[in-house]
């Protein structure tokens, strides 16, 4: 009876990780690592990232220090073997109900993990270090995920580095030593001297990446996952970066945080006025009739109905232009009525 009880929580646990998974972003994705990714690649892509949304570089963005908050949500976990394991196998559930009994499931304050990581001090810029190759990827962004939020899944093949056979030269560096070249005679010379260490080749591999399109995000801004660019032999990866570019729409065109269409009226409706609505990029209406009178090729602005501002509650404007749709021709007798009334 105990086991059965015991595999009914065991299959809980994993249907609650399942729907997590399908209803929100996982760690792996906050810390833009892939599942498998080692403690150091964990290490080097929370400190990025917290860098770059620490609240001190972002002072009163709240979604910048949500972001931060998330991080550092996200690197306690994966930093964390015993955690880790536990939320690979159950999810955010699972550490729920491990803490709930006693494990090491509970929250660490976040300035604690910041300032253990960083030592305490003021923030430092990430060192230089020697890396692979950045590979930048344009990527198309509809308007419909860039007005409101969404996610993009994308294939992706890379070399891999695999262990092979033999021993090749590594870690190698000049050594500098004195050669006597007679009595009382010394010459300074150098000397590379490399350790023989196991040797390794390079392998072609894919995946799918889940790329995160944020709401008002502008052409040329990047979505960058760290160390999955091209790796090198003894070094770190480059960055893997998708260079945001806006599609091309049916309905509307961008220009920075505004938006910009194209109605067409007919002459009375032009002449008289009229009630009219268009259906936005989320389905919203917003209506764009008047009582007075529209020329062609009039520009009105709809303030507050553009594209959101990136990390910002602010919204750019919409402009409608008016094209007037003339008759093809006019009777006699519609003529002279039009000559009576104007």
């Amino acid at each position: 009876m105990a086991f059965r009880k015991s595999g009914l929580f065991i299959l809980v646990l994993v249907f609650l990780h399942a729907i997590s998974v399908i209803g929100g972003k996982s760690y792996y994705d906050i810390l833009q690592v892939p599942k498998g990714a080692s403690d150091e690649q964990i290490k080097r892509a929370y400190r990025k990232l917290a860098l770059k949304y620490h609240p001190d570089k972002n002072a009163g963005n709240e979604e910048a220090n949500k972001r931060f908050a998330e991080i550092n949500n996200a690197y306690e976990v994966l930093s964390d073997r015993e955690k880790r394991n536990i939320y690979d196998r159950y999810g955010e559930e699972g550490l729920r109900q491990s803490a709930a009994n006693g494990g090491r499931g509970g929250g660490m304050n976040i300035q604690d993990i910041f300032s253990s990581f960083f030592g305490g001090g003021p923030m430092e810029e990430e060192e230089r270090i020697v890396k692979g190759d950045d590979v930048v990827v344009e990527l198309e962004a509809t308007l419909e995920d860039l007005y409101m939020g969404g996610t993009l899944k994308v294939w992706r093949e890379k070399n891999v580095l695999k262990p092979a056979p033999g021993k090749r030269r590594c870690n190698c560096r000049n050594e500098v030593y004195h050669k006597q070249i007679g009595p009382g005679m010394f010459q300074q010379m150098t000397e590379q001297v490399c350790e023989q260490c196991p040797n390794v080749k390079f392998e072609r591999e894919g995946y799918f990446l889940t790329v995160d399109i944020e709401k008002g995000m502008q052409d040329g801004q990047e979505v960058v996952f760290y160390e999955d660019g091209e790796p090198v032999i003894d070094g770190e990866p480059g960055d893997l970066k998708f260079r945001i570019k806006t599609a091309p729409h049916d309905r509307f065109r961008r220009e920075g945080n505004d938006l910009h269409t194209t109605v067409t009226i007919s002459l009375l409706q032009a002449l008289v006025g009229f009630e009219k609505s268009i259906k936005h990029l989320d389905d919203h209406l917003v209506d764009i009739g008047t009582k007075g009178i529209t020329k062609p090729k009039e520009v009105r602005k709809f303030a507050g109905e553009g594209m959101p501002l990136h990390f910002n509650t602010k919204k750019g404007d919409l402009y409608v232009t008016f094209e007037v749709l003339f008759p093809q021709s006019l009777t006699e007798e519609q003529k002279t009525k039009i000559k009576e009334v104007l």
